[in-house]
């Protein structure tokens, strides 16, 4: 039985990604998670959310729970076959065909007004062709290595321009997306690139004394601040060679490095750190919570990444929300967000010498923290869901049949 509208005004979204969180890995595309949260509070649009989850296909299969915060959306976790890199000639039909059941159930209950996929192989090649028959429009959300790395592989890019050229439109998390794209021979019309937002609630400058005692860092240390997990493509081994060869200049004897988070380097950059005779000026603070990190954002000097490849962080904006220039690798999307010299520097990936070099010029030139936190203050989920619901009713609109 079909349920009532809750807001004539607001659009019946139905969301398709195997990003989205649930209560084994609630950061699993909690950005996702997030931009529909905000679609629902700021725009009044309904959402269901369909999530396959990629297995092999001889394993035992797993139950998913919904995450508390997200069972008003009524997430539906769908197992579907997935084979690493052989697999890219079938993936992507094994998810359209796990979709089809699911998708006609729900559009019993939910007939959606558009379809929200996120991930462009196999999510958004599957949601395009399985939704087909609904005749609902279909916008697609390219996230990052999505684009980056399987734009390379002959297969998958077919299935990524071919869903692009049937879709209603593309929101690219970053320009560099759009431009990849548009290079690869997607349609640059369909293309429209929105940032992610951030809480600015709790990502904001604060009192830097104050942060400092809660955090338990001396008034006169100069920090350097990492947020990310410790994985190769995040290179954090990269960083501590840095921090050796900063720490061996005499103006830096008070420098401090913390590193936020967790993963299987752990250990490795632990006793890099002791190989260096650094253990004690290197803090491994384990996973935090968001008004954790923050409080380390409010206390640092500068914010770092030594990532082999990225999308567009939302780590940075939270970052230079709090005031943090910020020094990284020049991969991925980050040089639209350090894209002049006052908002920190950039390095080649694995470029150690250029990286220091970049980490030097910002520890010793005065930054003004107050200008670079006044640009990440208008990032807000409430702008970016502003965006997001204009391109869905545009999409919804060009689709109606009353439009024609």
């Amino acid at each position: 039985m079909t349920s009532p509208r809750e807001n004539p005004n607001g659009l019946r979204i139905l969301f398709i990604s195997n990003l989205f969180p649930d209560e084994r890995e609630p950061y699993r595309g909690l950005d996702n998670g997030t931009v529909l949260k905000a679609l629902q509070q700021y725009k009044g649009c309904e959402v269901r959310v369909l999530a396959p989850r990629p297995s092999l296909p001889l394993l035992p299969t797993k139950k998913w729970r919904a995450r508390a915060e997200d069972v008003d959306m009524g997430p539906r976790f769908v197992r579907t076959g997935y084979v690493p890199k052989i697999g890219s000639l079938i993936n992507h039909h094994w998810m359209r065909h796990a979709l089809s059941r699911p998708l006609a159930e729900t559009h019993k209950r939910f007939p959606w007004d558009v379809v929200l996929a996120s991930w462009l192989y196999p999510d958004g090649w599957a949601a395009v062709n399985a939704c087909a028959p609904y005749k609902a429009p279909v916008v697609l959300i390219a996230q990052g290595s999505d684009v980056h790395h399987y734009l390379h592989m002959p297969a998958r890019r077919t299935c990524i321009l071919n869903a692009v050229h049937e879709s209603a439109g593309v929101i690219t998390r970053s320009k560099s997306l759009a431009t990849l794209l548009g290079e690869a021979g997607a349609d640059t019309t369909k293309l429209v690139p929105i940032t992610n937002g951030i809480d600015t609630t709790v990502f904001k400058t604060a009192d830097r004394v104050l942060a400092r005692r809660l955090v338990d860092v001396p008034p006169d240390a100069r920090v350097l601040l990492y947020v990310g997990n410790f994985l190769p493509v995040k290179n954090p081994l990269m960083l501590v060679k840095a921090f050796e060869q900063l720490c061996a200049r005499p103006e830096n004897t008070n420098l401090r490095l913390v590193m936020v988070g967790k993963g299987p380097l752990q250990g490795e950059v632990q006793a890099a750190a002791s190989r260096a005779g650094l253990a004690d000026r290197v803090r491994l603070t384990g996973p935090l919570p968001s008004d954790k990190v923050a409080e380390w954002m409010q206390a640092a000097d500068v914010f770092c990444m030594t990532s082999r490849n990225e999308g567009l962080p939302n780590v940075i904006l939270e970052a230079q929300a709090c005031g943090l220039p910020v020094v990284a690798t020049a991969v991925g999307s980050i040089p639209e967000l350090v894209d002049e010299p006052w908002k920190g520097g950039l390095a080649a990936s694995e470029d150690v010498d250029g990286w220091v070099a970049e980490a030097s010029r910002v520890l010793m030139e005065p930054m003004d923290k107050l200008r670079i936190a006044a640009l990440g203050a208008t990032r807000t989920w409430e702008s970016a869901a502003d965006r997001y619901f204009e391109v869905l009713q545009t999409a919804q609109r060009r689709s109606s049949p009353d439009d024609s």
